[in-house]
């Protein structure tokens, strides 16, 4: 764990801190700092986007446990802890759950004790790859899921990571194609539906690593070719399965069924 922390140089802004610190997180340095409020002086929303964003994760993780009895999951990009968590969720609802949590950035690393508090009855994993590796991914996430069973991947707001449509698709279906029918997709992204979002997103891209790449509904709705979209469809965050009252927002998200 040292050596990751030393590998870390905190003069470069990172998304993982910049998100912590959008979702009023401490574990972000100065260069993360002034990006995140570069950003919010252009979308001063942005930081309630992210935790609607984040509720949205909740209810995806709660739907699929209770609703669909998927007891697995498998978080790509998860991130630094926040609340809500997706083994904390998933436990919530059924102790048993075991979750694998996925990430390469260094501090997220450091940080993974903070996520391997498991219950008694279900386990949580930490693994140290890359979104682009999804077979190293699903390697390393088979020493605690059981990979015959279904699993629930979630991919939340890290596909516009990857600024080629083909390539994200291609990630997502290497990374179903290791999981039998009845796993699930779910994940969020943000969209090109607001003039405040692409400016923020272009100032983000003048100074954060790595780039981030906005999609149309429409584009997000092609990744999930081949799974069957759970009701809603593809829909803004603040839409998908919620009987509050919040405003659209230009983060779309949906749930897919491998068949």
């Amino acid at each position: 764990m040292a050596e990751d922390i030393d590998r870390l140089d905190t003069n470069v802004p990172e998304t993982a801190r910049i998100w912590n610190y959008l979702l009023g997180g401490t574990d972000n340095f100065a260069a993360d700092r002034a990006v995140g409020d570069q950003i919010i002086a252009t979308l001063p929303q942005l930081a309630e986007h992210a935790k609607l964003s984040r509720a949205f994760l909740a209810r995806a993780v709660r739907y699929l446990v209770l609703d669909a009895g998927v007891t697995q999951f498998l978080d790509i990009g998860t991130g630094l802890p926040t609340a809500d968590n997706t083994h904390q969720v998933a436990q919530a609802a059924d102790p048993a759950a075991r979750v694998v949590y996925v990430d390469n950035d260094p501090l997220v690393l450091a940080h993974a004790r903070e996520l391997l508090t498991s219950t008694d009855e279900g386990a949580t994993d930490y693994v140290h790859e890359d979104l682009r590796d999804p077979e190293a991914i699903l390697r390393a996430a088979a020493r605690t899921l059981d990979l015959g069973r279904p699993v629930a991947v979630t991919l939340m707001g890290v596909l516009g990571h990857i600024e080629s449509d083909d390539r994200a698709k291609n990630i997502i279906d290497r990374l179903m194609r290791g999981l039998p029918g009845g796993s699930y997709l779910a994940m969020y992204d943000g969209a090109d539906t607001d003039p405040a979002t692409l400016e923020a997103t272009r100032i983000w891209n003048v100074s954060a690593n790595p780039k981030y790449h906005l999609r149309s509904p429409q584009r997000i709705a092609e990744l999930f070719a081949g799974l069957e979209i759970i009701d809603p469809g593809v829909v803004s965050v603040t839409r998908w399965k919620n009987d509050g009252d919040q405003p659209e927002i230009s983060q779309f998200c949906a749930v897919g069924r491998k068949p």
